[in-house]
Formats: structure tokens, C-alpha cells, sequence
């Protein structure tokens, strides 16, 4: 690892780690409470929203530092109130409010996906994707039932757009070294293995401690995505210039 690349991770480090201790409070009280799904209340829709909000919160707080909110972290923060309207409605999933509950992420992605652009294509990189989606679709096929066989498709779409817009910006040109596409790219990858764990759970066979590990990869992703618009503040639209 090169001196540039450890000199920007212990400013970056210093710079979010105090305005992130409202998503770790609020990340460690969902698994402290661990309400149990099979009673849902507002009480517990609450819960699982916090860790979200709090990272919208993180955006907001950070664009008042810089006395201005940038295009891309209005669209992080735009998704970011998105996935929490999806947790809303997925805590009530098993009360026919699932299709809800996707139909939010799925807006939450397409948002991500704005934010990260469309430079460099890397059609390659789209491909394998399209690929890995379509045999994971045919994996699950025989267990979906009515809308879900049409809502899967769909959803399956735009996590694929989000996930491969997240890492083909990973590897641009001079930045590649750039905190704020390898958290966008880890974000990605980890939304993905979240979401598969949760479908295979629920539309296949029971996974042991699935909810635990869908929870904290979840989260866990969605910080990571949140936290790229730290260094993209300073460079909201330099990608575009290369």
C-alpha cells in the first residue's frame, strides 16, 4: 500500500469517524432490542429505520459543513430515504407488503445508480452481471409465486444497474486510489450478497441466522455507500472529466 494511499485513510478516518456514532448507536440498538418479525409494530419499523436515517442524517450533516449539498449526495440521500420507506414496508412483509418493501429498493438503487454515473461503461463488467443475474433468477424461479415472478425480475435489474455502476467506478483512470469508489464498489457487492442471502431465505429454504447476517450486511453496506460522498464532496462531478 503506497504512502498517498495511507495519508487520505487516516485523514478520512479522523475526518467521518465522530459524525458516524448516531449509525453505531442506532446499528447496536436494533440488534441489542432484536424485535421479533412476527409481531410488527411502529415500534419496531422504527428500530430498523434508525441505522438508514442516521446515515441521511450523516449527509445532511455533512453538506451543512460545507455550506452546500452536492447533486450526488442529494441522490445518496434521496436513496438513502428510499431504503428506509423499503424497511417500513418489509417489517410488515409477511402482511402482504413485500412487493412494497422491493418496490422502494428498487427506486433506492436506480437513485445509487444515478449518483455513481455512467463513466467508465465497462460493458464487460455489465455482461457478467446480466449473466450472474439471469442464473441466480433461474436458481430461485420455481419457488416465486404469483406477482413475485414478475416483481424478481425487475428488482433483480436494477440491483444489477446499481451494483454494476458501484464497481466499474472502482478502477477510473488516475483515481483509482479514491476512497470514494472503493467504498461505493464494496457497498455494491455487499447490497448484493445482503439481498441473496434474504431471497434465498425467504423464497427457498431457511438459512440459519439469516436475519442477523441480512441486518448487519445490509447496514454495513449502506454506510459504505453513504460514506463516498465524503471525498466526492470535494470532486462531485471530476469523473466526468476524464
Amino acid at each position: 500500500m503506497s504512502q498517498a494511499w495511507k495519508q487520505p485513510a487516516a485523514l478520512y478516518v479522523k475526518s467521518v469517524g465522530p459524525k458516524l456514532i448516531p449509525f453505531l448507536k442506532t446499528f447496536c440498538i436494533y440488534f441489542v432490542l432484536w424485535l421479533p418479525t412476527s409481531n410488527p409494530s411502529w415500534i419496531s419499523a422504527l428500530v430498523k429505520c434508525l441505522p438508514v436515517l442516521s446515515l441521511a442524517f450523516f449527509v445532511l450533516a455533512h453538506g451543512f459543513s460545507l455550506g452546500t449539498l452536492p447533486p450526488y449526495s442529494r441522490k445518496i440521500l434521496s436513496g438513502l430515504l428510499f431504503s428506509a420507506l423499503g424497511d417500513v414496508f418489509l417489517t410488515w412483509g409477511d402482511q402482504g407488503f413485500f412487493i412494497h418493501g422491493m418496490l422502494m429498493f428498487g427506486i433506492s438503487h436506480i437513485l445509487y445508480s444515478w449518483a455513481f454515473g455512467l463513466r467508465p461503461l465497462r460493458l464487460g463488467l455489465a455482461l457478467a452481471i446480466l449473466v450472474l443475474g439471469a442464473v441466480y433468477y433461474v436458481a430461485v424461479y420455481s419457488y416465486l409465486r404469483g406477482p413475485m415472478v414478475y416483481a424478481l425480475v425487475g428488482y433483480v435489474l436494477v440491483l444489477g444497474l446499481m451494483s454494476w455502476r458501484a464497481t466499474a467506478r472502482a478502477g477510473l483512470s488516475r483515481y483509482h486510489q479514491s476512497w470514494s469508489r472503493g467504498c461505493t464498489a464494496a457497498g455494491g457487492v455487499v447490497f448484493v450478497v445482503s439481498d441473496l442471502i434474504l431471497s434465498i431465505d425467504r423464497f427457498c429454504f431457511a438459512l440459519p441466522h439469516a436475519r442477523a447476517i441480512v441486518m448487519s450486511s445490509y447496514y454495513i453496506a449502506q454506510m459504505l455507500i453513504t460514506l463516498s460522498i465524503v471525498e466526492h464532496s470535494d470532486q462531485d462531478n471530476l469523473w466526468k472529466r476524464n
